[in-house]
């Protein structure tokens, strides 16, 4: 049967050109077209400047961010090359800012190592911003070409003469594809300093213009390198030795260079890198790191007797608790997964780095036999712990309702039995939970009540993790449970989650605060596959409720009930009748599902995992052992408490 509009034919088949396929699916590029993406952005042309240094040109680095979000990037490499393409016709800049996968990262001779491969960096950029002016310093002359959404508004031209040499991109992002285009300055000292860390000797300076008042003004330099990066990332935690073992090598055109630090926590922190970019999701190169830490420190054991009391066997997960490390190879042709990058694919990858580590740990432990004793030490009770979290975690899944155990006695669960779309809503107290079931909607809405405060997981052996009551409801209701892979890395088994949303609900007081911060940190330690996964949000209940008369509104900040008030009375606040909500028990079940409840209406925070080294670092200094480095963190961020009398 022939219906009007199924014809199919050759006029169906649409053959995008130039950048427009960039335009028409920025996912596939840049990953999304939020905040994250708009990010991704920086990053891009940051990496540039960053293989222009692995090359061996540039030592600069300048990112500021401009009034109306716009961006600048400045280095002191070679500067993008302007001479004629001889293929195309036209100047070599315009070809790498307009012409998908063209760049020098393909010619061997140009890059021996780069971040960027794909070569669509710095002409996807220019496809989604709504301007864009690349300026490059060459042979004393000053080259300029300008683009509006991807296309050349003329040719490149002389504008001047210059001393110094090196490329500086401007670009406005296109507010026809990102929802934001708001930078976060926060976002990009984090990642430019990672950035120095694993590029020493590399200046790179940030800046904020967008203040007329005051520029805001970063610079981060390091000499170390990794050295310094682990003792960065482990300041918050004591040491069990004075200095972190460092490695580096090359075999087969891979370098390898590795720091690790021991300390007295229970976390392992391991954090990876292929070129300078993030693996998130590991690879290849976390498989040898991780097989030579385990044999190293297992032939040591076992040559000296060490572990020849102990009861329970030898996991490669006891070698890595309180272990924080950083991984950084530089491969020539790296295999990603994806664009994003986020998993390294090279099978050599893994022998190489195994051997490099294996060999230079073997010989530290040698060198060093009170610091090994003081690891092996470490290793034996992290084994005997992991041996009673095992039976804690095992009891925990027992008594979980799909291994026939049953759901916990507070949890309201809902009427659907459908994941994706059924809600689980962890509630501050008995009393607030028991107006959020009568307020909520029983087909979707699931309600489990958490007692006060649940154990802080940071400064917890992991077997008294799984005997916190709170904390087995919490699996239970979920239906998840950890499991190990052949490396012996526990990963969370979402295959049976039982709510694809689950919502942090506490109040908006100091305390509500506290225990957000105690639930995020248990997530973040051992659910975090479903921050990953985008399952965990924070509702936001209101401050205020504004009256006058019949009506009445609802303020979420400070800000809205100034303009609820002046908006209804004039700004005089006699005139009006406001509440402060200092608990979710002080509003009636209506009140709570209108407010924060209704998917209508309601306004829920999207847990996200930007930088997985700064969450780390935050954590710890947050809900840690070590008191200075908190009190250090309140006092710089003091500004922004909101405190109630």
């Amino acid at each position: 049967m022939n219906q009007k509009g199924s014809d199919y034919s050759a006029s169906s088949i649409q053959a995008l050109e130039g950048l427009e396929a960039v335009r028409r699916r920025p996912g596939m590029y840049i990953g999304s077209t939020d905040t994250k993406g708009l990010h991704h952005l920086v990053w891009e042309v940051v990496d540039n400047a960053i293989d222009e240094h692995l090359a061996g040109y540039c030592t600069q680095v300048e990112v500021r961010i401009l009034k109306d979000n716009l961006i600048q990037v400045k280095d002191n490499g070679r500067g993008i090359p302007v001479d004629m393409h001889p293929k195309l016709k036209k100047s070599a800049l315009e070809v790498v800012m307009t012409v998908l996968h063209a760049g020098g990262k393909f010619d061997k001779n140009s890059y021996k190592v780069s971040g960027g491969l794909h070569g669509v960096g710095v002409s996807c950029v220019n496809a989604l911003s709504k301007y864009v002016r690349a300026e490059v310093c060459l042979n004393g002359s000053q080259y300029m070409q300008e683009y509006e959404r991807g296309k050349p508004l003329a040719d490149v031209k002389i504008v001047g003469s210059c001393s110094e040499r090196g490329t500086t991109i401007v670009f406005a992002p296109d507010p026809e594809i990102f929802e934001t285009l708001e930078f976060n300055y926060d976002v990009l000292a984090h990642r430019l300093r990672e950035l120095s860390y694993l590029n020493s000797g590399l200046k790179i300076d940030l800046f904020d213009d967008r203040n007329e008042l005051t520029t805001r003004h970063d610079y981060f330099y390091s000499e170390g390198g990794l050295l310094e990066f682990a003792k960065y990332l482990d300041q918050t935690r004591t040491a069990l030795c004075e200095n972190p073992i460092y490695v580096k090598g090359k075999e087969e055109n891979i370098e390898v260079e590795v720091a690790l630090q021991y300390n007295t926590g229970y976390q392992e922190n391991v954090f990876s890198y292929v070129n300078n970019i993030n693996t998130r999701d590991g690879g290849t190169h976390v498989s040898g790191f991780r097989r030579a830490l385990a044999r190293s420190f297992k032939q040591y054991g076992d040559e000296n007797g060490l572990f020849s009391k102990l009861k329970v066997e030898i996991s490669g997960d006891d070698f890595r608790e309180g272990l924080t490390g950083v991984v950084s190879v530089k491969v020539p042709e790296p295999q990603f997964k994806g664009q994003t990058k986020g998993e390294l694919g090279n099978s050599e990858v893994v022998g190489v780095v195994s051997r490099i580590v294996g060999d230079a740990l073997s010989s530290y432990l040698e060198q060093n036999p009170k610091e090994a004793r003081r690891i092996i030490e470490k290793v034996i009770l992290a084994a005997t712990a992991r041996e009673a979290a095992r039976k804690a975690r095992e009891l925990v899944q027992r008594k979980n309702v799909l291994s026939g155990g049953g759901l916990p006695g507070k949890l309201a669960d809902c009427s659907s039995r459908s994941p994706h779309e059924s809600e689980l809503f962890l509630v501050e107290g008995d009393s607030a939970g028991g107006t959020a079931k009568q307020g909520r909607n029983r087909h979707f809405q699931a309600i489990l009540p958490l007692r006060g405060k649940i154990l802080n997981v940071e400064k917890a052996l992991e077997y008294k993790i799984y005997e916190n009551e709170e904390i087995k409801n919490i699996f239970t209701a979920l239906g998840v449970h950890l499991v190990e892979d052949d490396e012996g890395v526990r990963k969370l088994n979402l295959s049976k989650l039982r709510y694809h949303k689950i919502v942090i609900m506490c109040d908006a007081d100091v305390d509500g605060s506290h225990i957000t911060t105690l639930i995020l940190t248990f997530f973040y330690r051992y659910m975090r596959e479903l921050i990953e996964e985008g399952h965990l949000f924070i509702a936001r209940p209101p401050l205020y409720l504004v009256k006058k008369g019949k009506e009445q509104r609802y303020a979420w900040n400070e800000k809205e009930r100034k303009d609820i008030t002046q908006e209804i009375a004039g700004g005089k606040e006699d005139s009006v009748n406001i509440q402060r909500y200092k608990g979710l028990g002080e509003m009636n079940a209506e009140q709570l599902w209108e407010t924060t409840m209704d998917p209508a209406r309601r306004i829920l925070s999207k847990v996200t995992i930007e930088n997985a080294t700064e969450a780390s670092y935050y954590f710890s200094i947050l809900m840690g052992d070590d008191v200075p480095p908190r009190r250090e963190f309140i006092e710089t961020h003091a500004h922004y408490a909101r405190i109630d009398v």
